[in-house]
């Protein structure tokens, strides 16, 4: 479907909605749809990223298919929402990434991968040391690759990617932005954003009306909002193993591999398994969820993220399994290839659609604090 064919039928599904009224109470979505009566092009924007996909509306709509009004929220919303990445996307050459999610990431990372190895090659000899051994003292992960050359690999991509992500989240900012009320004190900014901050962490639209969402099927489930905590968990522990060893690193004058015992091992154990757990769950989910209210676009979306953080922290939790053998070098340049990739490729991967999410929220706690305002 192109642009405008997406954009002209989540207005015509959202004004059929409207009309109706019944899944006013599910979440968010139809409340801030009722407010927002002529639909425009920003409203269908913010409108698609504060839908959390929980298919409530879908398995509880009169209208829904077979029934000639096709209505479909979860679906028109979710290509709307694929539409607003490619809108904001920066640079704009590299929207097609967002089109070919999977061989994206497969030829991403096998390129940082190759590229790591060859940088192993010419890094291993000059150290004095056999590329592939089973050194595992103090310092053995640097005579594979520099430490340097680590730092230049995390730090290059990852402000690349800041960059690209900060741009794209301004534009769509700047898109639904409620000129109206920014900068007015009597909206109380400051308890808008911890509402948000509450809705965020919480997740409290995928619990649906409350039951939880329709994950597989019509039957009510808590288990994609928990796993998606759970995922933000594991990105959460692997920062603080980083943070961690970086105090080890330049504080306490340590060098890698660290002990079992020690926090940066802990923390990073922690954060891959849980990773692990909520990437296999997920993608339990969505192999197992009924397709008509998912978008094809977002499923592959989906499904390349998440085989992108299974590899990260496989391959983590495999270095530190096979860290005292001669694998621990290939495997280190695997790991840092994987994570490279997923350096890269934040800007165009599923990644993205936290900020969207995030400024969705933010700017309907600004409007329902504005709606007390007005009414007390």
């Amino acid at each position: 479907m192109s642009a405008p064919e997406i954009c002209a039928e989540a207005r015509r599904a959202l004004g059929i909605c409207d009309a109706c009224g019944y899944c006013n109470g599910f979440c968010d979505l139809f409340e801030a749809a009722r407010r927002r009566p002529a639909l425009t092009e920003a409203d269908l924007a913010h409108l698609a990223n504060l839908c959390h996909a929980c298919r409530n509306c879908f398995h509880a709509c009169q209208y829904a298919p077979p029934h000639v009004f096709a209505v479909n929220i979860p679906l028109a919303l979710a290509r709307m929402r694929h539409q607003s990445y490619l809108d904001h996307v920066w640079p704009r050459a590299l929207a097609p990434f967002l089109n070919r999610p999977v061989a994206t990431v497969v030829w991403v990372t096998l390129g940082a991968i190759l590229l790591l190895f060859g940088l192993m090659l010419v890094f291993a000899p000059a150290a004095g040391v056999p590329t592939i051994d089973a050194d595992t003292g103090a310092g053995a992960f640097y005579r594979v690759l520099p430490w340097t050359a680590m730092v230049w690999i995390g730090v290059l991509p990852l402000g690349w990617s800041a960059l690209a992500i900060g741009i794209g989240w301004r534009r769509y900012w700047t898109l639904t932005r409620p000129e109206d009320r920014v900068g007015n004190e009597a909206v109380q900014p400051g308890r808008a954003l911890w509402s948000a901050l509450a809705d965020i962490l919480d997740l409290r639209n995928l619990r649906g009306g409350g039951p939880g969402c329709n994950d597989l099927d019509a039957r009510f489930s808590h288990w994609r909002r928990r796993l998606h905590q759970t995922l933000l968990s594991g990105l959460g522990l692997s920062f603080a193993a980083t943070l961690a060893a970086t105090l080890y690193h330049h504080g306490l004058g340590l060098e890698a591999p660290y002990p079992v015992l020690s926090a940066p091992v802990l923390l990073g154990t922690l954060g891959g398994i849980a990773l692990l757990v909520a990437v296999l769950g997920l993608g339990w989910i969505e192999w197992r969820a009924d397709p008509a209210p998912l978008a094809p676009e977002a499923r592959w979306l989906d499904r390349a993220f998440l085989g992108l953080v299974f590899v990260v922290a496989g391959s983590g939790l495999a270095l530190l399994v096979w860290r005292s053998t001669p694998a621990m070098a290939p495997l280190l340049v695997v790991h840092l290839g994987a994570v490279l990739a997923f350096f890269l490729l934040l800007p165009y991967s599923k990644f993205v659609h936290s900020g969207y999410r995030a400024i969705a929220l933010v700017r309907e706690s600004l409007d329902r604090v504005s709606i007390r305002r007005d009414n007390a």
